[in-house]
């Protein structure tokens, strides 16, 4: 097999391998085989992988096609390879939360989205590089080298699910599980140019996680974190969740999924379109910063919604900035006790913006206020999101910025906070709305930027709908960064803008 066969076979989408695996077409030694090697090309210039298991990966697919010679029937997922953020459980597979504290955990079950995606005939490729614990949206942490953007290596591919997000992107496998307590599928998403959808709360289930009290850390984040899949298509998005929503009783969170049928929503954008959606744009929320250069992409971008027959309002939806809220309500969801014991422990090793967050002191007040800032939020947007079916911001405020710190220090002139860049994905994750990044264009320098898609109360079938519409008149899935030497190269393709 030459290398462009090679990487033929891993820049697949899962719906491809997966028709292809049922009509004997694709085997799932081959698809695995091929990403392994290109793992082993292109992992050591991006940090994605932090904990490979090509040898598990191989015996599992070995599997799969002996189940399939002996006339065995394919899951929904069989032969489609598959990267795992380190902050979900796999059994038998070291799972450190990006900290020095969990530098040999080896879990004793499998993540709920694990264990079905595995079930569905997924093959796990290993463990995907994140920030400790996932409090940060980089791609750094003190345990690995850090992930790094496939598009240009020099810049980080965002957070926390950054190894699943440069994973994807650079063509090993299609889809990578990953987590978005505050943004950390959808920044990744924006800056790599992938698609990165956070479902509505509940609709997949989490277990163990942060739902897991014995683990402090990965303990946290009960009533915001999210599960989902980092894909390069939006059908590969619905083909996934189409295994992973549904209710589990470990998971007192997690919803019934009978009122959306992931695939069909897809098909319907894809052919129907999506006219007649009444759509809301707010390029800053009326509070945020924005990089001129991401607001004249997202612009654009928000001009083909209008084509597709949309309504399209440009509108200021008058909430507060909630991102202090945001804050107080980690810290009150966190097992304060057991990170600090962790800091005592490990501390000198910890990301020092860790120790730094979960040694500062709350007041009770404080707490409260942040509480009350959520219920506010949530009803503001519930009765603005009455009269729009789909609210469009930009994913990030800024393009990918350089690997090694946390954020710009300043947006359009105004000095900022180093997190004031993620903002735009604080409602979605403080309501439990849905919500999605999807590729909007890029900078006149060649770098990715986010669209935000944001839903109603449990309208997942609409925002994929839409997005499915959006990805037909603006494909990207055929984009692939060149990798030589360490840094992204462009495409000698002329609708290829890779810097």
């Amino acid at each position: 097999m030459t290398p462009e066969e090679r990487d033929e076979l891993c820049f697949l989408p899962a719906t491809d391998i997966v028709t292809g695996v049922a009509d004997r077409r694709l085997s799932p030694v081959e698809i695995v085989d091929a990403v392994l090697d290109r793992m082993d090309e292109v992992n050591p210039l991006i940090g994605a992988f932090c904990t490979p298991a090509p040898e598990q990966a191989r015996a599992r697919a070995a599997a799969l096609a002996d189940h399939l010679a002996r006339g065995g029937t394919p899951g929904p997922l069989t032969g489609v390879p598959l990267g795992v953020k380190d902050l979900i459980a796999t059994a038998g597979l070291r799972t450190t939360s990006g900290s020095p504290a969990y530098r040999d955990h080896v879990p004793d079950e499998d993540d709920i989205v694990v264990e079905r995606s595995v079930e569905a005939g997924a093959v796990v490729l290993g463990k995907t590089n994140t920030t400790e614990f996932g409090y940060s949206a980089v791609g750094h942490n003190p345990l690995f080298p850090p992930s790094r953007n496939p598009w240009s290596t020099g810049l980080t591919p965002g957070g926390s699910s950054a190894g699943s997000a440069a994973a994807v992107a650079a063509g090993l496998g299609p889809v990578a599980l990953g987590s978005d307590g505050g943004c950390s599928l959808r920044v990744p998403a924006a800056f790599c140019e992938l698609v990165g959808f956070k479902p509505s709360m509940g609709r997949v289930p989490v277990w163990p996680g942060c739902r897991d009290e014995r683990f402090p850390g990965v303990s946290g984040w009960e009533s915001l974190e999210h599960l989902g899949v980092l894909t390069r298509t939006v059908a590969d998005t619905a083909l996934m969740l189409s295994v992973l929503a549904g209710p589990d009783p470990r998971d007192r969170h997690s919803i019934p999924c009978h009122d959306v049928d992931w695939n069909t929503a897809v098909r319907r954008g894809t052919v129907e379109g999506c006219g007649g959606l009444r759509i809301a744009y707010s390029p800053d929320l009326g509070y945020l910063p924005v990089d001129p250069e991401v607001r004249a992409v997202v612009d654009d971008a928000v001009s083909v919604f209008r084509d597709l027959g949309c309504t399209v309002e440009e509108t200021d939806p008058g909430w507060s900035d909630p991102a202090e809220a945001f804050q107080a309500l980690i810290t009150a969801e966190t097992d304060l006790t057991g990170m600090r014991r962790l800091i005592d422990a490990h501390g000198p090793s910890m990301s020092p913006h860790l120790v730094s967050w979960m040694t500062r002191e709350w007041t009770a007040q404080e707490l409260t206020d942040a509480n009350i800032a959520r219920k506010a939020l949530t009803n503001r947007m519930a009765a603005f999101m009455s009269r729009y079916d789909i609210l469009i911001t930009p994913t990030s405020a800024v393009p990918p910025f350089p690997v090694g710190i946390q954020g710009p220090g300043r947006i359009d002139g105004q000095r900022v906070t180093d997190t004031a860049w993620i903002g735009f994905n604080y409602p979605a994750s403080l309501t439990g709305a849905p919500a999605v990044s999807l590729p909007a264009g890029r900078t006149p320098d060649g770098l990715p930027v986010g669209l935000q898609l944001i839903g109603g109360h449990l309208a997942d079938g609409t925002v994929l709908r839409t997005a499915a519409a959006y990805e037909a008149i603006r494909p990207w899935a055929h984009r692939r960064p060149s990798l030589t030497g360490g840094r992204a190269v462009r495409e000698r393709t002329a609708d290829t803008v890779a810097p």
